[in-house]
């Protein structure tokens, strides 16, 4: 009895998994993804100095295991920008969409990890986004390829297309709530700093918020709404409520910080938690007469019903969806493993949608000690530009990065190995700035896998003037 229970409901799960639902939704975010990418594409290949970005500096820094990945000679990032661009378009238009998604995805992919000093949450949820789209079939509706189409499938698409793309954004709200409840942040910073700072450029309607009143609201406010607004975006009946006030809060968010496209990118992707034939619905009301409606009709009638997908297919596809879904899940919470403050020593900072949570400001300087006695001291941002300087000095991982750069530099100019020492001190929300590097120890000794605690101070120094 008890066997035959699992398997009624491991078989009403596959069901819910594989039940085919209208693929409108679906159809529309696919258009707007690919217009967001190919604004990206247009905004840093034509308006943003790529060559301030990557060309400027003597190292970019790279993510650990990712090497490997070098800045292409010439153009070369000019032609991956205008390649991801027409990758874009064919997302946009479902048009032979399965490449132009793989080229998006690929493309992007090159981009974030050229240099890990430029890591953006945002940059990170596009790519699990993108890498998604790319194993669900959101070209099956209004697109060209589903017009061309020799053998014309369905409109209609497996539900766990839309349910994938809803727990992983789940995933990303709840979580960028849940790490809110810190120290820090209840203390309400790094938001009054921040406030303070953008009241000068602000809005007139927004000074309000630069008051300690305006910023608890702000911070406890953007804490509720991630844990209990994200759930709430599940129910039909809180769901339009709640989805206005997402949209006012990455309205404000767009007009007070400089977030790139993170605000919009969020809104498009909540807006596959709403029915899935929501754009047919709009549409039909919005057209009086009905023949929208009378259209939708006699295409469904026209169209070949898709065969059964294989039993093999789809117990591979639950697997692969589980394991992302497992993965974005834990990595998160892989900081807890490890010894010190995320915050401070930044190990299990990245992917881990800790979004302004914190405000790190620094200095650093460099001694090159040679076998022979000589030595060098580095001048701020001599070999890396301001963006890289700003990033690097209160990250341990690049400064390790950058000491490994100056130690080949400076060993090929004094013929002999030498010693790299990492003089910093560092601010973390307003605290008062410490050192963050013992600059006792050579860098250019220890391996990038040392234990941090071995090398990086632990943080001591506490808030001024917390309110608790």
């Amino acid at each position: 009895m008890g066997e035959s229970r699992v398997f009624s409901k491991m078989g009403w799960f596959q069901q819910q998994l594989f039940r085919e639902v209208d693929g409108s939704s679906l159809a529309v975010f696919r258009v707007l993804f690919g217009a967001i990418v190919l604004f990206e594409s247009i905004n840093y290949g034509v308006f943003l100095c790529l060559d301030c970005l990557y060309r400027s500096s003597d190292i970019l820094f790279k993510y650990h295991h990712f090497e490997w990945v070098t800045l292409l000679p010439g153009r070369g990032l000019e032609w991956v920008m205008a390649l991801m661009g027409l990758g874009a378009i064919g997302v946009m238009l479902g048009w032979y969409y399965r490449l132009s998604i793989i080229v998006v995805v690929i493309c992007f992919s090159y981009l974030f990890l050229l240099d890990q000093a430029l890591y953006l949450n945002h940059y990170y949820m596009t790519l699990l986004l993108g890498g998604i789209l790319i194993f669900v079939p959101a070209h099956r509706c209004w697109s060209v390829d589903a017009v061309k189409s020799k053998n014309p499938r369905s409109p209609l698409i497996p539900n766990w297309s839309l349910l994938w793309m809803a727990v992983q954004l789940e995933i990303i709200l709840i979580y960028a709530g849940l790490v809110k409840l810190n120290g820090d942040w209840l203390n309400l910073e790094p938001m009054r700093l921040w406030m303070q700072e953008a009241s000068v450029n602000a809005p007139v309607f927004f000074q309000w918020l630069t008051q300690d009143v305006g910023i608890a609201v702000a911070s406890y406010g953007v804490i509720a709404l991630h844990l209990i607004g994200a759930p709430l975006l599940l129910f039909k009946k809180t769901r339009l409520p709640v989805f206005a006030i997402y949209a006012v809060f990455h309205a404000t968010n767009a007009m007070v910080f400089n977030i790139g496209i993170f605000p919009f990118l969020t809104i498009a992707a909540t807006l596959l938690l709403f029915d899935p034939d929501w754009p047919r619905q709009v549409l039909a009301r919005l057209n009086k007469k009905g023949w929208l409606l009378r259209w939708r009709k006699q295409s469904e009638r026209a169209t070949v019903e898709p065969r059964p997908t294989l039993g093999s297919i789809r117990r591979a596809m639950i697997v692969f969806i589980a394991v992302w879904l497992v993965l974005q899940l834990s990595l998160p919470w892989r900081h807890t493993l490890l010894p010190g403050d995320v915050a401070w020593n930044e190990a299990g900072h990245r992917f881990s949608w800790r979004m302004k949570l914190r405000d790190k400001r620094g200095i650093a300087t460099f001694r090159v000690v040679a076998e022979d006695g000589r030595y060098w001291r580095t001048s701020e941002q001599q070999f890396i530009n301001s963006k890289q300087y700003k990033k690097m000095v209160c990250v341990p991982d690049l400064v390790w990065q950058y000491a490994q750069m100056l130690d080949e530099k400076y060993s090929a100019i004094a013929g002999q190995n030498v010693k790299v020492y990492a003089d910093t001190l560092c601010s973390l929300n307003t605290r008062k700035p410490v050192p963050l590097v013992n600059k006792l120890i050579d860098l250019s000794s220890i391996p990038r896998d040392h234990p941090i605690q071995q090398w990086v101070y632990p943080l001591k120094e506490r808030l001024p003037n917390p309110i608790f």
